[in-house]
C-alpha cells in the first residue's frame, strides 16, 4: 500500500495532539505498508464508558487509513486486573461476570468499527480464548524468564502500590507479563506489528514489543496517546452522577448529549480534535466562532452532535436536540411525553396515582413526597422564592396539579433550581 492513504494516521494523530510517545520507525512502518494494530479494553462493565471513546475512535482512524484495527476485549487479563492508575487492588471478577460484560461491549465496538470482509476488516478478540489455556510452566519458562523484577517495580504504577498500605498482589503484578503475551500471540495469530494505549500503557507496550524481538526476532512498535483531563485538570469522564456510559440503558442519550453541551469552551475544540472525525479547517472554523461568540458555544453543540450520533445513531441527536430546544429555548406546551421520557430516563423519578392527580395533589406536597423538598413546608418557602418549575413554566403559587399539568396525562417534570430534576409518571 505504498503510497496509499496508509501513511495518514501518524500525521493525523500528531495535529489532533494524540501522540505523546512512540517507539522509532512508527511513522515510516506506517506509511510502507499495511500495518494490524490493537488496543485492548477493560472488561470489568456491561458497557464501556466516555473514557473509552478515544481508543474506540483511534481505532476507527486507524481502520480509515488503510489499516486493519484489533479491538481486545480483555476477558483474560480483565479476570487479574490492570494496576496502572489504580491505588487499590480490584475486585476480581468471575468468568461468568466478564462473559456478560463482554456481550454488552461487543455492541458498542461495533459502532464505531467495520467488521465487514476485506484487507481492513476489524477483528473483536477475547484474550482469555489464548490466556486460559495457557501452561503455567510453559508461561514461567518461556516469557517469565524474560522479564526483569527490578525492571517491573521500576514502573511509576507499581512503585505507587508498594508504597502504598495495601501494597500488590502477584496476581495483579503479574498483569505486565500476560498483556506483553497478548501482543506476542497476536504478532504469531494476525500479524500484529502494533498496540496503542494511554500512556499509563507504555511500559506494558515496551515489554511486548521487546518479548517479540526475544522470541521472535520480529519488530514491533508502540502508540500512546496523552490521558484526557479537562482544563480545570479534573479527570475526563466524571461528572457529579458518576460515570457517563455508553449504554443507552445506564446514561440517556440525552444526558450523554448534555454531558459534551456542558464542556468548557477551551475543552470543547480540544474535545473535537480528540474525538470527532472533522477536519482541521472546520475545527478552526468552530473555534475562531467559539472565541468571537462565545455565548452561541457552536462548538459545543457540533461536539455534541458528531459524538452522540458515533455513539447512538442520528435518531437520537434529533431527539436530544428537540429536548434540549424545547427545555432551554421554547415553550414548554411543545414538551412531548415520549421525549422527556427518552431524555430523562435516568433523572430520579416516582410515580404518582392518576386518581390522586384527579382529586387535586399540591404541589407542595409532591416535591416533599418526591424529595425535592424536605418537607411540605420546605416546599413552599421554594414556591415562593421562584425556584421551582412543573414542566419548565416557573411555579409561582402552590396550587394544585390536575391531570391537565400531565403532559400528554403522562408525565410531569419537576426541576428545582437550574439542574436538579425529578420525573413524576402518573399511573
Amino acid at each position: 500500500m505504498k503510497g496509499s492513504r496508509a501513511g495518514d494516521f501518524f500525521a493525523e494523530m500528531s495535529w489532533r495532539g494524540l501522540v505523546a510517545d512512540h517507539t522509532p520507525g512508527l511513522p515510516e512502518a506506517l506509511a510502507s505498508g499495511r500495518l494490524t494494530g490493537y488496543i485492548g479494553f477493560d472488561p470489568t462493565a456491561a458497557s464501556l464508558h466516555v473514557g473509552s471513546l478515544l481508543p474506540m475512535v483511534t481505532l476507527a482512524r486507524l481502520q480509515r487509513a488503510g489499516h486493519r484495527p484489533i479491538a481486545i476485549a480483555g476477558g483474560g487479563t480483565g479476570l487479574i486486573g490492570d494496576p496502572s492508575g489504580k491505588s487499590a487492588e480490584r475486585q476480581l471478577l468471575t468468568p461468568e461476570r466478564v462473559a456478560e460484560n463482554l456481550a454488552g461491549i461487543r455492541g458498542q465496538l461495533e459502532r464505531f468499527l467495520d467488521f465487514s470482509p476485506g484487507p481492513t476488516q476489524a477483528l473483536l478478540l477475547d484474550n482469555a480464548e489464548w490466556l486460559s489455556r495457557l501452561p503455567l510452566m510453559d508461561f514461567l519458562r518461556d516469557v517469565g524468564k524474560h522479564f526483569s523484577v527490578n525492571q517491573m517495580i521500576a514502573r511509576e504504577s507499581v512503585k505507587r502500590r508498594l508504597a502504598s498500605e495495601s501494597g500488590i498482589s502477584f496476581t495483579e503484578f503479574s498483569y505486565a507479563l500476560l498483556q506483553a503475551y497478548d501482543f506476542l500471540e497476536l504478532y504469531d495469530r494476525h500479524g500484529c506489528h502494533l498496540q496503542l494505549g494511554g500512556t499509563d500503557q507504555w511500559g506494558n507496550i515496551l515489554s511486548g514489543a521487546d518479548l517479540i524481538r526475544r522470541l521472535r526476532d520480529g519488530r514491533a512498535h508502540g502508540l500512546v496517546m496523552p490521558l484526557i483531563t479537562t482544563a480545570a485538570g479534573t479527570k475526563f469522564g466524571k461528572t457529579e452522577a458518576g460515570a457517563v456510559w455508553l449504554d443507552a440503558r445506564l446514561t440517556s442519550p440525552y444526558r450523554f448529549y448534555q454531558f459534551w453541551l456542558n464542556a468548557a469552551d477551551d475543552d470543547a475544540v480540544r474535545y473535537l480534535r480528540t474525538f470527532t472525525f472533522l477536519g482541521r479547517e472546520e475545527i478552526a472554523a468552530l473555534e475562531a466562532e467559539t472565541r468571537t461568540a462565545p455565548q452561541e458555544r457552536a462548538a459545543q453543540r457540533r461536539l455534541a452532535e458528531e459524538v452522540t450520533r458515533m455513539t447512538h445513531g442520528e435518531e437520537a441527536v434529533a431527539r436530544a436536540r428537540r429536548v434540549s430546544d424545547l427545555l432551554f429555548g421554547r415553550d414548554s406546551a411543545e414538551l412531548e411525553a415520549d421525549d422527556l421520557l427518552q431524555g430523562f430516563g435516568d433523572a430520579p423519578s416516582s410515580q404518582l396515582a392518576a386518581a390522586a392527580l384527579a382529586a387535586g395533589m399540591p404541589l407542595s406536597h409532591l416535591l416533599a413526597d418526591c424529595g425535592l423538598a424536605t418537607s411540605r413546608n420546605e416546599a413552599r418557602r421554594l414556591i415562593q422564592s421562584g425556584g421551582v418549575y412543573v414542566n419548565e413554566r416557573r411555579a409561582g403559587e402552590d396550587l394544585p396539579l390536575r391531570p391537565a399539568d400531565a403532559i400528554e396525562g403522562r408525565v410531569i417534570l419537576l426541576r428545582k433550581g437550574k439542574k436538579q430534576y425529578h420525573m413524576v409518571r402518573v399511573t
